[in-house]
């Protein structure tokens, strides 16, 4: 087996479609953990916002990943309520940006879309590490991304250790008392589960480095 250290965008759809796949098959774990804590509805709108975006890729043909995001950015941010909509949809449209123009994806570029998608969540929510919210799996995946990349030079080993950072930060959750969102209502009582949105962000980060793991793998 030959590993390769770079694939071409021109067919990166496969991307995304592992994010659609990976969200519809947790749908109703999501939405379990989220009733814990806040409305239950989690899992539902995020498949709503991604099977609609799967409807988008197959209606209009999409083959890149750039325009896979776009359609992406597009459905959460378009189609689905809360407040998950609108982060997920700026954290997508900056994987959408670095690649739009650009003919093949390596580790510098992903670890550049991660970084610029970590800083557009943080931009346009208040959440912060120990918040009990996605940051807490977002900002130490980006970390570890970085710092695995720095010392290796190697992109499968960078994804890996995004996905177990982005596992032990979901992980982190479930010890934490909810200080943002709906959540923090409940005071104490928000210890004792993992957060939902922390839980799907690992999910995503997860699903992102298995598909990507797999082609360079080829």
């Amino acid at each position: 087996m030959t590993t390769v250290v770079s694939l071409p965008l021109s067919d990166g759809r496969f991307i995304v479609d592992g994010l659609v796949g990976t969200i519809r098959t947790n749908r109703d774990q999501l939405s379990e953990i989220d009733a814990a804590t806040g409305d239950g509805d989690h899992g539902i709108n995020m498949a709503k916002g991604f099977a609609l975006c799967a409807e988008r890729m197959d209606a209009e043909d999409v083959r890149g990943a750039g325009e896979a995001f776009e359609a992406l950015t597009m459905a959460l941010m378009d189609d689905i309520g809360g407040s998950m909509g609108p982060l997920y949809g700026s954290f997508f449209l900056e994987f959408q940006l670095a690649f739009t123009g650009r003919d093949t994806l390596d580790a510098a570029l992903f670890g550049q879309a991660l970084a610029a998608g970590v800083a557009s969540v943080q931009e346009l929510g208040s959440a912060k590490v120990g918040d009990k919210t996605l940051m807490d799996t977002l900002v130490p995946a980006e970390a570890a991304y970085r710092e695995t990349l720095a010392k290796s030079g190697d992109f499968i080993e960078a994804l890996a250790a995004m996905s177990a950072a982005a596992e032990q930060g979901k992980d982190s959750t479930k010890d934490m008392q909810a200080r943002i969102g709906r959540a923090a209502r409940l005071g104490e009582r928000s210890v004792g589960t993992v957060d939902a949105g922390a839980t799907s962000c690992f999910l995503i980060l997860k699903s992102m480095a298995d598909s990507i793991t797999g082609r360079l793998a080829q």
